[in-house]
């Protein structure tokens, strides 16, 4: 008697063991890309700041080969950035919260981040009020957008997301003005431009909805594969497919690298690439892909070889040296993001004075067009900046990590 009854109650205990979702530990591997690709941003900032060029780095009618580097290894920032946004809201979804949660946190934080843009971050760009839709506005919105797709089945989401990131070069011939007086709704949503506010004042939209919504809800549906024990090859094999296939588009020139930007963006970075008069110039006229907006070549270029090196870091401790460092900085990325701008901006005005060279009304605006005459510098002293900006943020962003981790009831600092 004993025994008829105590079989069933083990089978049944093992039944509710076997179909109950354990939570997952936050993956070191994602913290770790996170701050790698932070540290990069980093170094696009400083040369924006910094930079005695007069023209962008991807106008190939005057780059070189050092310039156009230092440029191309930022590209991978904002696609991992948005791409793990989405992969880390489903992680939450594993390690307790609901979906009605998740969605609240990505209408509230989106919202957040769009505020944030508006205030603090353009704040930072030239220590003058100012409006500017760039990537912290592209993630906000893009987020408020997830809180209505997350409430869809995962697979849903992530063949929306690779549905949106394979076709939204279909729509770059559609032209703003067709929209009439909506056009500068086109532009929010695709086509990135300028939009008349006031007679005198425009505001400034590059991080469009259409091709970032894509990328976070593909990295939503992403988060799916990382809970299998399986992942690193999972992980490391979609990397080379989209690299292959980055490789396979650009080479023979076909779809991929559309001309929505071509108005906003920079000289030559759409359409196809070109045999140019040296080998430098014509690998960088290859690897010189659209951004403003992500086109599917661009996309592919950056998000494939990030989900290769992923797979490599699965399964790190990141407990010393380099990767514990990155480990810091991807942990608190909106507050390395915040501090990280206001710090390199303070550092080029004070070594603009110590050099003695001109600034404008206290400030240093981080474009190619209103930088004084005599200003700026070349790029191993901005390579060097770069490092230094890094070694300073460590500590602050040490100690926030810490400051969370022991205050983890505050739900409010999850918005930092």
């Amino acid at each position: 008697m004993v025994t008829a009854v105590s079989s069933p109650s083990i089978a049944t205990v093992r039944t509710k063991l076997t179909f109950s979702p354990a939570k997952a530990p936050r993956l070191v591997s994602v913290d770790v890309l996170r701050g790698l690709v932070m540290v990069i941003m980093a170094l696009d900032h400083t040369r924006d700041f910094m930079t005695y060029q007069r023209f962008a780095p991807e106008d190939m009618a005057h780059t070189n080969g050092a310039l156009f580097f230092t440029r191309f290894i930022t590209h991978f920032c904002a696609p991992v950035f948005a791409f793990l946004a989405g992969t880390g809201s489903f992680l939450a979804t594993s390690r307790g919260k609901s979906l009605q949660a998740v969605s609240r946190f990505f209408l509230t934080r989106g919202l957040w981040l769009v505020l944030l843009e508006f205030t603090v971050i353009d704040f930072a760009w030239g220590f003058v009020p100012w409006a500017h839709g760039g990537v912290i506005w592209g993630l906000g919105w893009s987020m408020v957008a997830m809180a209505l797709i997350v409430r869809f089945p995962v697979r849903w989401i992530g063949a929306l997301g690779l549905a949106v990131i394979a076709t939204h070069n279909l729509l770059d011939r559609i032209n703003p003005a067709s929209f009439g007086k909506l056009s500068w709704l086109w532009k929010l949503l695709h086509s990135p431009g300028r939009i008349p506010v006031t007679t005198h004042f425009q505001f400034s939209a590059r991080y469009v909805l259409i091709p970032w919504v894509g990328v976070m809800a593909a990295g939503f549906a992403f988060g799916s594969l990382l809970l299998r024990p399986d992942r690193r090859k999972w992980i490391v094999t979609l990397g080379v497919c989209a690299t292959i296939l980055f490789f396979v588009l650009r080479g023979f020139n076909l779809y991929g690298n559309g001309i929505a930007g071509l108005p906003f963006g920079y000289p030559r970075s759409a359409g196809p690439w070109t045999v140019e008069p040296t080998l430098s110039l014509t690998v960088i006229s290859f690897f010189n892909t659209l951004k403003y907006p992500p086109s599917l070549d661009y996309l592919l270029m950056t998000l494939g070889p990030s989900l290769i090196l992923l797979g490599l870091l699965d399964k790190a401790e990141a407990e010393r040296g380099l990767s514990r460092i990155l480990l810091v900085f991807g942990r608190v990325p909106l507050f390395y993001y915040v501090l990280h701008l206001y710090l390199i901006h303070i550092l080029a005005i004070l070594v603009a004075l110590a050099f003695h060279q001109p600034i404008l009304h206290g400030s240093v605006i981080a474009d190619f067009v209103t930088k004084p005459p005599g200003y700026g510098h070349g790029l191993p002293f901005i390579y060097a900046m770069w490092i230094l900006a890094v070694a300073i943020l460590y500590l602050p962003c040490v100690w926030f990590m810490e400051f969370r981790s022991r205050h983890r009831d505050w739900t409010w600092l999850s918005y930092l």
